[in-house]
């Protein structure tokens, strides 16, 4: 496309409808057409957005293709309760689960729980299903039955009986508290009803919301975490999730019309942003999509960035008219020196978004699929609708006027702004060579400390909430009174059909299991074969010195038969180890897993191999993986497609340096502010980085395509760039500071990661408006140079 110089020719001179290019010719020859269409577009998404759900989904969590994750879809129906679960804590209000009236209540919370839609209810537990059960050696042996005596009547000889149970069942620290004061009931749930309806997360929280305050209100105090909770909490913040929106409209109408005092324009601007978002949110359902609480603030996010478009498109045509241009022609000149600009700027974030598809995520994908389409419709409504709009309302004759105020001509004597003649100050060689050690003296120090950077969650309890939330104070009490955490790593042991009882095979387990109870955050471990040590020392009337493992096949055999199936299955050809964690922290599921592949890699044999992994801790580290692998590969992808669009653009591989460089920076300056603030790399926080750099291109392009205008028109460098911040930089720094303040606000959010993200993307926009307005020229001093060498050139500036 043919460069135009920044200003127009002269307001004097007749303009020909049919100059321009072909798009800008059938676009503003047909403006009504156009607004028709659009109307159009807007009367049937808008109805469709109202058929958006919110939901969310477990499996959407999962990265299906990791070899962690195929292994546990490969034998999910015989590890039910290894997924999604839910856990209740039931606190007795007398201090202790042996009393009538706690147990009857209990009862009927959990029948209540047992008729829930979705519950997987031949492996659900509690202390009065049939499945738990106690084990013990009696005057006749070896005998057994359910924890709940079939005789129970509440009486004293009862709860007695009870306790006794309990003590022989092997439940306390998993099913019963270690201090005897709660129990909890175990809620596997299936990703369908019993109609095949995908589970509704928010419904679900709300019942069990619910059935808490139902049982609160007769004095027991409830506990629930899982998966599906942490969903819910997460869905029912998103009415905050709305304010906030609200809060950053206002605060951007605010901000546009304190530079611009013009009221229509603004509106104009804002309307059209909006209007991105509601056609965004009607194009997700007619596709088949719903929102989920991590994509809920893309609407956001292509509001933001509709913002800084606008703004350009509105500045530009203010500019026009305050030079004596008729509105139209002004939409017109603008729409021709900005819309390649725009349109670079706005692929470049869509580049940004998409490159999330290769996360073997669905719920990323979904996100980047969702902003994506969102930075799509924005070609439509803000570089096309809007000109078009603003050709016929026009802008208010004041504002124009004030907005050339400080034209940056070669003759017009008036003064340069102080900040402009700071800003200029890196195009000469001392500032440049200044603020480029300054740049890599911060790119050093962050890249040292980056390099702490974990993948994973930093703190116990679900971190997309706040600590101090509802949720986890719950898992707070789960890991206080259970010895048997929520976090749990289910180790899977392939062997041949009808051999997992076989002495080899048990003994390396027990083996494997020894090993990592000595491992930091391991609370303890359960499997068939810590069971035949537990039964052998209880045949022998308890005596601690038969605690052994025994190789005698004969027993081993016969205490396999009588063992729940929970470890291991029906063919017996698998064996499941569980791992109870203190929690899922990055550190704690790094340390198993290597053990783990290390024992794995001495013991497998051709019959027996030791599989990772299940449970929901083994599902967190599978994940992590995942994230781990895609996270350099995301940013080589957005970096790599981010460059070509700026060649594309600026045809110089010297110009796509002096726009990449400045991103580069702010990128590994957020890794190390990730550092400082204690977050890690996770499904919450990777698209950020992505998101960032898409959007952060926005404002090198635009200075830096009218700088490069005039360069090649032989234009020294700092009258060149001096013109692009009159006319693009004002609103460079107007749009980084409003969307850093619209996102700041995040940080009274409930939902904690809504809060992370806001103080990353804040920290972003500002680092990548000072890149664009610092490093840019000083990089550009040293790269760039106008394309005819002459007496403009500035004595501070290279010889051309």
């Amino acid at each position: 496309m043919k460069h135009h110089s920044p200003v127009p020719v002269s307001p004097a001179d007749e303009f020909d409808p049919n100059t321009g290019s072909i798009i800008e010719r059938v676009l503003f020859n047909n403006r009504l057409i156009v607004i028709i269409v659009c109307a159009l577009l807007t009367a049937l998404l808008g109805w469709q957005a109202t058929k958006l759900t919110i939901n969310a989904s477990f499996e959407k969590t999962l990265p299906t293709n990791q070899e962690y994750i195929q292994n546990y879809l490969k034998y999910e129906s015989e590890l039910t309760g290894l997924g999604n679960a839910l856990r209740i804590a039931v606190v007795s209000p007398k201090g202790n689960i042996y009393d009538a009236d706690y147990l009857e209540l209990l009862r009927q919370l959990s029948d209540e729980v047992f008729l829930l839609p979705g519950v997987d209810r031949v492996q659900m537990k509690s202390l009065w299903t049939p499945s738990t059960r106690w084990i013990g050696v009696t005057e006749e042996g070896l005998d057994g039955g359910p924890v709940i005596p079939e005789d129970y009547d509440g009486s004293a000889e009862s709860l007695q009986q009870l306790k006794a149970n309990v003590a022989r069942s092997g439940q306390i620290g998993q099913l019963i508290a270690a201090d005897e004061e709660s129990t909890i009931i175990y809620m596997p749930l299936l990703s369908q009803d019993a109609e095949g309806d995908a589970l509704d997360y928010a419904k679900y929280s709300d019942a069990l919301e619910d059935l808490r305050a139902k049982y609160q209100a007769k004095g027991l105090d409830i506990h629930i975490t899982g998966f599906t909770k942490v969903m819910g909490d997460l869905i029912e913040g998103v009415q905050a999730v709305l304010w906030f929106f609200a809060l950053a409209v206002v605060i951007a109408t605010i901000m546009v019309y304190w530079y611009t005092r013009c009221v229509r324009s603004t509106l104009l601007v804002v309307f059209a942003s909006i209007l991105a978002v509601v056609w965004q949110l009607g194009i997700l359902p007619t596709l088949g999509y719903v929102l989920d609480p991590y994509s809920i603030l893309v609407p956001f996010l292509v509001f933001a960035i509709g913002m800084s478009h606008g703004a350009q498109k509105m500045n530009g045509i203010m500019q026009d008219v305050g030079r004596g241009f008729d509105k139209l022609v002004a939409a017109r000149f603008t729409f021709r020196r900005l819309f390649l600009a725009g349109l670079t700027a706005l692929l470049a974030d869509a580049v940004g978004f998409a490159v999330l598809l290769v996360i073997d995520i669905k719920v990323i994908q979904e996100l980047a699929i969702a902003a994506s389409i969102g930075v799509a419709v924005l070609i439509f409504t803000n570089l096309i609708l809007l000109p078009i709009m603003l050709s016929y309302v026009g802008v208010g004759k004041k504002a124009a006027q004030r907005s050339v105020i400080n034209d940056i001509n070669d003759d017009n004597g008036k003064k340069v702004p102080a900040l402009w003649v700071f800003l200029d100050k890196f195009t000469q060689r001392k500032w440049a060579t200044w603020a480029l050690i300054g740049g890599f003296i911060l790119a050093i120090g962050a890249l040292a400390l980056s390099t702490q950077l974990k993948i994973g969650d930093l703190d116990q309890g679900a971190p997309e909430l706040r600590q101090d939330s509802r949720y986890n104070q719950d898992v707070a009490f789960m890991n206080q009174h259970y010895g048997a955490s929520s976090d749990v790593m289910a180790i899977m042991v392939k062997t041949p059909k009808n051999e997992c009882s076989q002495y080899d095979t048990l003994n390396k387990v027990d083996a494997l299991e020894w090993q990592l109870r000595q491992l930091p955050g391991v609370e303890t471990t359960n499997s068939l074969a810590l069971l035949s040590r537990r039964v052998l020392s209880g045949l022998n009337e308890g005596n601690p010195k038969w605690y052994e493992f025994l190789p005698n096949q004969s027993m081993l055999n016969y205490i396999t038969a009588g063992a729940p199936r929970g470890l291991y299955n029906n063919s017996c050809d698998l064996l499941t180890v569980y791992v109870y964690l203190q929690d899922h922290k990055a550190d704690t599921l790094t340390n198993i897993v290597n053990h783990v592949e290390n024992f794995a890699k001495d013991n497998d044999t051709d019959d027996v191999q030791f599989l990772l992994a299940a449970g929901s801790a083994g599902i967190q580290a599978a994940t992590n993986i995942s994230v781990k692998a895609a996270w350099y590969q995301m940013l080589f992808l957005v970096y790599g497609a981010v460059a070509l669009l700026s060649l594309i653009t600026f045809r110089s591989f010297k110009a796509v340096i002096v726009a990449i460089l400045p991103l580069m920076l702010t990128s590994i300056m957020v890794e190390a502010l990730m550092v400082q603030l204690g977050m890690g790399v996770k499904v919450a926080t990777l698209p950020v980085i992505a998101l960032g750099v898409g959007i952060g291109i926005d404002y090198a392009l635009y200075i830096l395509s009218i700088t490069l205008v005039g360069l090649r028109d032989g234009t020294s460098l700092s009258k060149s760039y001096l013109r692009a911040l009159n006319f693009t930089g004002k609103v460079v720094m107007l749009t980084g500071v409003t969307l850093s303040v619209g996102v700041i606000t995040w940080v009274a959010s409930p939902i904690k990661f809504q809060a992370d993200m806001g103080l990353l993307l804040a920290f972003m926009f500002i680092w990548n408006m000072l890149g664009a307005l610092i490093l840019l020229p000083a990089l550009a001093h040293f790269l760039l140079k106008p394309k005819y060498a002459g007496s403009e050139e500035s004595k501070d500036e290279p010889a051309a």
